[in-house]
């Protein structure tokens, strides 16, 4: 079994002259983070691994899950702006040693990717986390696995 953890970036802000790929994290959104990062940590959700868009919202919510995780932090460009199959494309590079990853990027992209995977319809809010179970042994036979929704978090609601 692989758990697939998919994390919309946190509030962010967008100063004026400011491009979208450097918009930074509102207040709001630094607490946000580190109140889910620990809700996961707490609820013994476990992460091995963690993959971001390069985006500097999406890249700090990332730091910012790291610092609760402690792990190795990557990032990749398929995730900023993503398509369903920029996803599925990260997911079929992942090494077979990670058992449970967490996905950091941006709407639309990761609510239409994680209804993709669901019967269960949601669109994430900033900071929104689902995780599923991934019935595979390898990350190449995510397609065709079975995948069960485990959680959906909102931080207005934990």
């Amino acid at each position: 079994m692989k758990k697939l953890i998919l994390v919309r970036h946190a509030k962010s802000d967008w100063p004026e002259e400011t491009d979208d790929f450097d918009r930074p994290l509102a207040d709001k959104g630094l607490q946000d983070a580190l109140k889910m990062s620990k809700h996961l940590k707490n609820s013994s959700i476990n992460i091995d691994y963690l993959v971001s868009s390069p985006a500097v919202r999406a890249l700090n919510t990332g730091k910012i899950f790291n610092e609760t995780y402690h792990l190795d932090l990557v990032t990749n460009d398929k995730l900023y702006n993503p398509s369903e199959n920029n996803f599925h494309s990260v997911i079929y590079d992942l090494h077979d040693d990670v058992n449970s990853v967490a996905i950091f990027s941006h709407n639309n992209g990761i609510s239409n990717f994680a209804n993709s995977i669901t019967d269960h319809i949601f669109h994430f809010p900033t900071c929104g986390v689902a995780g599923f179970e991934i019935d595979c042994d390898s990350w190449s036979q995510f397609e065709g696995a079975r995948k069960k929704l485990l959680f959906f978090y909102e931080p207005a609601k934990i």
